[in-house]
């Protein structure tokens, strides 16, 4: 039996991995494991006196870094050229730094409100400065997305990976550190540590040590916010070296607030909802369509006629595939686990176990209010959602057989930046080189829906960016970066629709490609597809696709919209009410950007309307504007009077 296949019910009291290979006997037979530290510098000098000056340092993806830790080992290098770090990590969080005067008067608050005690990684400022001394090595394999463009250490460094890959890169470079944020729990007398949300590598290279083909210690930082979350994750003290426990460390989490949901997502929330399966399986990537579609899937189950007609105004002459209430439900396995899924869970969406788990992910991050829940939740409700290593979620090696009776009818749910017509896919980097994200899970569950009988990759696609004269369309003919071929297409889905591309003759796949691409570019890319002899020359494009405009979609949301249905943040925020009713003003403003003749519309808009002035009252006040004394602050307030006023009418 491999680990994968464990029943879950065992994992809690289970120590997954063999001692022996984790600690050799000098270490052991000199000092109990784990050692107890309170001061941040003192571990430090323990990591280094035990490994030496030549470091290599894995750091989890995302919330499960050990920052104090990896701050005091940072500040050692620094100070003594003698000491090599390297630094291996994806996911560097940090927090929003505003630019302009606007955006600045609201993040800031935000930002003291929800992430005031989360204490900077040096390594990430150090990168932003350019000021990286040459015996100190970041590499990633996973960026914030668009953090790091234009910045050529971060740029140069970076590793192209798939997540599964990930562990395997470290085992080459030799890690001899891994520094973790843990949780705590006494149980009998006794310490145990969780993993937590970040069960996803470390778990594969804890295996790789028992096994023999690499040593390395793991040291860990207790957070008494992270939730201790039961599995694989749940260890016994004795397999950490050393663990830095100190109210003096202990930090909010890193939790970033709910972003509203646009008509844009929801549409294609709402389209992807129409293509999953009672009783099958779902994976959900990062990104706010994630919370669309938990939300379509939602109204589809507790209301199939209300979702019936969203979906005949959404796509009027369209075929809906799947409309019908979970009564089988879904079991979830994805390497992301975040709010909407327990939203699903309390639904009766996510309903169908597989080894006592409704759930099985990797990793997880989300707003404060998520991890509170994970807290809250009883042993019972805890115990069906386990957090395993990211080759259980992310593929079908190793306990194969039980995978594969598992993930039925699978649904891999991803985002993508850029689609051509021909059905590749652009989700991590720019032609130029330029990485903008990273692989991720992507292609790893898109093989997982080839491997798998039923099951469908599924990439989401907001057909457009930019506003005003700076649109831009999202499908292209073609493009210099791929990160999923074109022989691997299968089903693309944009705000106007799904494009089923699996299996298709090229003309097709174009076709399809084109229904669902909107309409201000639909005509130059099909010229281009003629011209090159991909399309027949007498082809026309449906009447029934050549409506995909953006108003056409807000017009067939609005009456859901304004019944609750599809509300802006379906599963709760961390910002006010007032903020809530900012934030769209806000967007309005950032399109008027894109035109001085628009602003100055807006700003005339707002100086004549005294009304809109009065009910925008707590919004001023929220956006220090109630009394402007300069004639800056005075054309902001026009701003955002009209803004707030365009957006209410919405």
């Amino acid at each position: 039996m491999s680990y994968g296949e464990i029943p879950a019910r065992w994992l809690s009291v289970a120590r997954p991995y063999a001692m022996t290979a984790a600690c050799p006997a000098e270490w052991t037979s000199r000092h109990p494991m784990p050692r107890i530290f309170s001061d941040p510098e003192a571990i430090a000098d323990d990591i280094i006196r035990e490994v030496g000056p030549r470091l290599v340092v894995g750091l989890p993806l995302g919330l499960g870094k050990a920052n104090h830790i990896v701050n005091a080992l940072f500040r050692r290098a620094l100070n003594d050229r003698s000491i090599h770090l390297t630094i291996f990590t994806a996911l560097t969080l940090e927090k929003p730094t505003p630019s302009a005067d606007l955006e600045r008067r609201f993040i800031g608050p935000v930002i003291d409100r929800l992430f005031g005690g989360y204490p900077d990684l040096d390594y990430a400022k150090a990168l932003h400065a350019r000021a990286l001394q040459p015996n100190i090595e970041i590499v990633e394999f996973f960026f914030l997305a668009g953090k790091w463009l234009g910045n050529a250490y971060a740029q140069q460094h970076y590793i192209s990976a798939n997540y599964t890959h990930a562990s395997s890169y470290l085992l080459t470079r030799g890690v001899n550190v891994i520094a973790q944020l843990v949780a705590k729990r006494i149980v009998d007398g006794q310490t145990r540590y969780s993993l937590s949300g970040n069960t996803d590598t470390t778990l594969d290279l804890m295996r790789a040590r028992a096994e023999g083909r690499i040593a390395f210690k793991i040291v860990g930082q207790v957070n008494s916010e992270l939730p201790f979350m039961p599995g694989q994750g749940d260890l016994a003290g004795d397999e950490f070296h050393a663990v830095l426990d100190s109210p003096e460390t202990d930090f909010p989490l890193f939790a970033p607030p709910s972003e509203p949901i646009s008509d844009t997502k929801y549409a294609i929330g709402l389209h992807s909802a129409g293509l999953i399966r009672d009783g099958g399986t779902l994976q959900i990537g990062i990104g706010q369509v994630g919370d669309a579609l938990a939300q379509g899937l939602i109204v589809r189950h507790r209301d199939s006629a209300a979702y019936r007609e969203i979906m005949s105004r959404l796509a009027p002459g369209q075929a809906l595939r799947e409309a019908g209430p979970f009564t089988a439900g879904l079991y979830g396995v994805s390497e992301m686990f975040f709010e909407a899924f327990l939203a699903l869970i309390d639904a009766g969406v996510l309903k169908r176990e597989v080894d006592g788990a409704l759930l099985h992910a990797a990793f997880f991050l989300g707003p404060k209010s998520f991890y509170r829940a994970l807290r809250e939740m009883n042993p019972e409700q805890i115990e069906r959602i386990q957090m395993v290593p990211v080759s259980f979620t992310n593929q079908l090696y190793g306990g194969e057989d039980a995978k594969r009776r598992a993930r039925v009818d699978a649904r891999f749910v991803n985002n993508a930046m850029m689609a051509t017509l021909m059905g590749a896919v652009v989700s991590d980097g720019l032609d130029n080189g330029q990485v903008v994200s990273g692989v991720g899970g992507q292609y790893n569950f898109v093989a997982q829906a080839f491997a798998l009988e039923g099951a469908r990759s599924m990439l989401t696609l907001e057909s457009t960016r930019g506003s005003g004269k700076k649109v831009a369309s999202n499908v292209r003919w073609s493009y210099g970066h791929t990160t999923i071929p074109r022989h691997l297409r299968d089903v693309i889905v944009t705000e106007y629709g799904v494009a089923d591309l699996r299996g298709q003759s090229d003309a097709d796949v174009i076709a399809a490609m084109l229904n669902v691409t909107d309409t201000r570019f639909q005509g130059e890319l099909m010229r281009q597809a003629k011209e090159a002899g991909k399309l027949p020359k007498a082809y026309e494009i449906p009447a029934v696709h050549r409506e995909n405009f953006p108003d056409r979609v807000a017009a067939a949301l609005k009456p859901s919209r304004d019944a609750g249905l599809l509300p802006a943040f379906p599963f709760g925020s961390d910002f006010t009410d007032v903020e809530q009713r900012l934030i769209p003003a806000l967007q309005i403003l950032k399109e008027a950007t894109a035109s001085p003749l628009a602003l100055l519309g807006l700003a005339w808009e707002g100086r004549r309307d005294n009304h809109s002035a009065e009910l925008a009252a707590a919004c001023l006040a929220r956006m220090q504007l109630e009394r402007p004394t300069s004639f800056a602050d005075r054309f902001y307030r026009a701003l955002l009077i009209a803004a707030l006023a365009r957006s209410s009418q919405t």
